[in-house]
């Protein structure tokens, strides 16, 4: 990994950003007009504490404000009323690497000339950690050892050394991931939009070449973004071009992967077990057949705790603060078309 895909400096926090691509200044006429800085929906102390620290000045909503942090994961008609009473803003940062629930705000039209910044990247590293502990988890079948109330006398388990591993996505998520995984000597394919190869990988493949992957396939990490081309990119046919002895785990968004799909496969023994952070529909409602699955593993949408992500995000708005007042080499810009 590249010193220019840690461009974020260490903060307080353990983890450190990791980026897939350099910041690149905004061309002269995309750039955004300074101004003061608003700081919603509840403008926490960390952030107005980075804002301050990048040079910018915090102050409420009103018609000299330019620049918008937009704390909250939701909220989207919000964020769009305010944008809309407020058209002089120019930036707004979000607060995830994702930001499918902004999805609209984005593409509206009146707000093409806007800049938008995520997370992307910023959280890379305890989402990765999280991937690789729900990896181990299933290979050394603890979801059945936590809830045994007897000695087993069947030896099982697996090691990960040397497997195949199939990595969906080539973020700052799969960026780590590689790193993790280089003690294990894994197999590392990488499956993104286009063939440019990935750094640590030792294969990577186009979306349209997944289900030629898939088979020896000995596990699936889904570290994609969430957009209309990507829903449900993990189905049925997905699930069968499987090994039976091959996990799935998902650590990116639940709509990426057909949940009735995931309960099929499970309850027939298609794949081997699955370990999942994220799901569709979130939260995952009591009842579902995904609880009473004893090859699941489910977190609760988990993997980054604010105790984790509040200094990697306030770390990201001090560096976009000062490219909004500097030179706008804003880190973790959206590409409205894409969709991250």
């Amino acid at each position: 990994m590249t010193d220019s895909q840690q461009t974020d400096h260490r903060s307080t926090s353990q983890h450190r950003a990791v980026l897939s691509e350099d910041p690149s200044a905004i061309p002269e006429e995309r750039r955004p007009e300074p101004g003061t800085i608003a700081v919603l929906p509840r403008p926490g102390k960390v952030f107005v504490d980075a804002v301050e620290s990048g040079g910018g000045e915090v102050a409420e909503l009103s018609e000299n404000t330019r620049g918008l942090i937009w704390l909250s994961p939701r909220g989207a008609d919000e964020l769009a009323a305010a944008l809309d009473e407020h058209p002089s803003i120019g930036w707004v940062q979000l607060p995830f690497a994702g930001v499918d629930a902004f999805t609209k705000v984005i593409a509206d039209e009146k707000r093409s000339e806007m800049l938008w910044t995520s997370a992307k990247g910023a959280y890379a590293e305890p989402v990765a950690e999280h991937a690789l502990a729900l990896t181990l988890a299933l290979l050394r079948v603890l979801p059945k050892r936590v809830v045994a109330r007897s000695w087993a006398t069947e030896p099982e388990g697996r090691s990960l050394y040397g497997m195949n591993v199939v990595i969906i996505g080539a973020g700052g998520i799969a960026l780590e991931l590689i790193r993790l995984l280089a003690p294990f000597d894994t197999n590392i394919t990488i499956v993104r939009r286009a063939e440019t190869p990935v750094p640590g990988a030792g294969r990577t493949v186009a979306t349209d070449a997944l289900g030629d992957v898939l088979p020896e396939a000995d596990v699936v990490i889904v570290a994609a973004a969430l957009t209309g081309g990507t829903k449900h990119l993990f189905g049925s046919a997905e699930f069968e071009a499987m090994k039976s002895t091959a996990y799935l785990v998902n650590i990116a968004r639940g709509g990426l992967v057909d949940t009735d799909a995931l309960v099929a496969a499970l309850s027939s023994g298609t794949i081997a077990g699955a370990g999942i952070d994220v799901t569709d529909p979130e939260p995952l409602p009591e009842g579902h057949p995904l609880w009473d699955e004893p090859r699941a593993l489910i977190t609760p949408h988990q993997a980054d705790t604010l105790e984790m992500t509040a200094p990697l995000l306030a770390e990201r708005i001090r560096l976009n603060v000062e490219a909004f007042l500097g030179d706008s080499r804003f880190v973790g810009v959206v590409d409205a078309e894409a969709g991250y």
